[in-house]
Formats: C-alpha cells, sequence, structure tokens
C-alpha cells in the first residue's frame, strides 16, 4: 500500500482526510504547508503515491509545492490532488497544466474524496 502525504495548514482538515484514508488502508502522513511537505518526502514519506495538498498556506503554498513535486523526477509517479477553497477556472486550470492529476473542492464529503481516488486507480484493492 502506497502511502498518502496530506498538506494543509488547516488541522482539521488533515485530521478529517486522515480518518477517511486510515479507514480504507492507507498509512498517512502530514504538513501544515508546502517546506514542511518537502522535509516531510525529504525524510523519508517512502513509498509515497499521492499527495492531497490546499492550495493557500503560509511558508510554501499548494501551487508552489506542486510544481516542485514535478521537478524531481523520483516522484513522476506520485499523484497529486489539489483540495482547496479555490473555485475560480484560472486556479484550477493552472493546477492541471502544472501537473495536478484531480481538484477537490472544500468542503467536501467523504464520497467525494472516494470518488477522486477512484477515478485516480488509488483505491485500495480489498482482498489482494
Amino acid at each position: 500500500m502506497s502511502k498518502v502525504l496530506i498538506v494543509d495548514d488547516s488541522k482539521m482538515i488533515r485530521v478529517i482526510l486522515r480518518r477517511t484514508l486510515t479507514e480504507i488502508g492507507y498509512e498517512v502522513c502530514e504538513a501544515g504547508h508546502g517546506k514542511e511537505a518537502l522535509a516531510v518526502i525529504d525524510s523519508g514519506c517512502d513509498g509515497l503515491g499521492l499527495v492531497l495538498v490546499d492550495w493557500n498556506m503560509p511558508e510554501m503554498n499548494g501551487f508552489e509545492l506542486l510544481t516542485e513535486i514535478r521537478k524531481r523526477p523520483e516522484l513522476s509517479q506520485v499523484k497529486v490532488v489539489m483540495v482547496t477553497t479555490e473555485a475560480e477556472l484560472g486556479h484550477m486550470s493552472q493546477a492541471l497544466e502544472a501537473g495536478a492529476n484531480e481538484y477537490i473542492m472544500k468542503p467536501f464529503t467523504k464520497e467525494i474524496v472516494m470518488e477522486k481516488l477512484e477515478l485516480l486507480e488509488m483505491l485500495p484493492q480489498v482482498g489482494v
């Protein structure tokens, strides 16, 4: 099972996402902003397969983190989902053009998260 990195400056959002992802079998790493996320990645979030990242954060925002992840060849297979309140179509297309695989609008439900994971073929296979 690959790991998921949740990057959001809201502890509550991290708790909600962690609960959903651990319920379906993922191991979760967390960070409060982009620079912390890069430190987590560099210090051993081995087996990372998915990053859920907020756009608006201090230190390094989610778009900056996305572009940094996409610069690293060793992270080329990692799926990145923006999870944000940024509803502007321009933000969404900018993120997708920069390499985001999906986009989730806040507020979200567990079902929406599960649908996006299914689209990305990131749902754990039961009984495998």
